[in-house]
């Protein structure tokens, strides 16, 4: 789109060459005419599993690709961030591959050992991600695996599509989510029938849940041992200062600041609960498009002045703990989660956790981690539930969850188990 506005013609020509070979793969899907891989075995579970792989050098060249990354917040930018720089502080060569919509980030920079690499993604005003260059940096880079982060965009078919005509192994985790746009959502099930021939190319599929694995399995009917699981972490850095709770009730909301969220039924639900809570803070920690909506919301219900709407960075993982040690309650009213980063931190700094009775939310609730309400509750309900949850948290006993160092290490695991089979 950028290409054909500013009249490049190389960007024409890369970008009309990605999408007729997108074309041509998924036409050649739906005549039967492409071979389809046979899985034999399936997906690792333990390292016992693993033989060594040798690259001939000591550690692995890792490239994840994500639309979004640091210095841009959300859940997909919290688990490649938190895996990648683990895996470089391991030994790994790892290289972030994402897009800057701004054209104001640095088009390359080593952040935590990671090196970013960023290309020009359009239109700069959507949230599509069409970014031609992503092809050709991964095929004219040296890479033992490509890792791509999130499903949803163009970058996703445009990074298989190079992996797979680079012959590099790839893997794909879904990091599946809502969208505000109901006409987006609808146009889901068509959008994976278009990527399930470069799906059914991966190497490995994962999901972040049961739930998530369960669905793109069903839904792309693809066999469910092409999946393995690997949950996001839940890990956040200690604290080496006291943090109490407030001694008023703080209610934090966090996530992107999207519609889908659910943030607006927060705040309609927040001015009941100040009818018996009257000291109530609500803090929404998130960024995005929605935010002057949500502003407008509180200042009409007459709570603007108990309401704070600020997003803590992605980086600053001090500064959401400290927020989190301070909530009386964490509240995630989404219309769709896979496995929320957000609520495993609260989770983790044992939180009591009230979350909409869906997707990834609800198999959550079915472990007793959280308590769910229906979607469809009004705010009425969803009041009562906080203040139910205010006067008898409920707060799990000790429980395994995962992390941060778990995830990377089973992503690796992933890796070696490809790349030894690739060979």
């Amino acid at each position: 789109f950028g290409a054909l506005g500013q009249g490049n013609r190389q960007g024409i020509t890369k970008a009309v060459a990605i999408v007729a070979g997108l074309t041509m793969t998924t036409a050649g899907y739906v005549r039967g005419l492409i071979a389809q891989r046979k899985q034999s075995q399936p997906a690792p579970t333990s390292s016992t599993e693993l033989a060594p792989f040798d690259n001939g050098q000591t550690s692995l060249r890792v490239l994840m690709v994500s639309a979004r990354y640091f210095p841009l917040t959300g859940g997909t930018e919290t688990h490649t961030y938190e895996v990648a720089r683990r895996m470089a502080a391991d030994g790994h060569q790892v290289t972030v591959l994402t897009t800057d919509l701004s054209g104001e980030l640095a088009p390359q920079e080593i952040h935590a050992g990671v090196t970013i690499k960023r290309v020009a993604a359009y239109p700069r005003s959507r949230d599509f991600y069409f970014a031609p260059a992503i092809y050709s940096e991964i095929t004219s880079g040296k890479w033992d695996v490509v890792h791509i982060q999130g499903y949803h965009t163009f970058v996703a078919p445009i990074a298989m599509f190079a992996a797979w005509r680079s012959k590099t192994p790839y893997v794909v985790t879904f990091h599946s989510g809502g969208h505000s746009s109901s006409l987006r959502n609808k146009g889901r099930s068509f959008q994976r029938l278009l990527l399930k021939p470069l799906l059914e190319r991966a190497n490995q599929l994962i999901g972040v849940s049961q739930f998530e694995a369960d669905f793109f399995a069903q839904h792309l009917g693809i066999d469910r041992q092409r999946f393995v699981v690997i949950p996001n972490g839940s890990h956040l850095p200690a604290l080496d200062y006291p943090v109490l709770p407030e001694p008023y009730p703080l209610i934090v909301s966090s996530g992107r600041l999207e519609r889908y969220k659910g943030h607006q039924h927060v705040i309609s639900a927040f001015s009941k609960v100040l009818e018996e809570r009257s000291d109530a803070r609500l803090r929404i920690a998130g960024a995005g498009p929605y935010e002057l909506e949500l502003q407008h919301l509180a200042t009409s219900l007459g709570v603007q002045d108990r309401v704070e709407i600020q997003a803590i960075p992605s980086v600053n993982r001090l500064g959401m703990a400290e927020l989190l040690s301070r909530a009386s309650l964490v509240v995630l009213f989404s219309e769709y989660e896979a496995h929320p980063v957000a609520v495993m931190e609260a989770l983790s700094l044992k939180r009591p956790v009230l979350v909409a009775d869906t997707s990834g939310l609800s198999e959550l609730a079915q472990r007793g981690l959280v308590q769910a309400l229906p979607l469809e509750s009004n705010s009425d309900q969803l009041a009562a539930a906080i203040l139910q949850q205010l006067d008898h948290p409920l707060i799990p006993a000790d429980v395994t969850l995962p992390t941060w160092d778990g995830c990377a290490a089973q992503l690796l695991e992933v890796y070696r188990y490809v790349l030894r089979r690739a060979h």
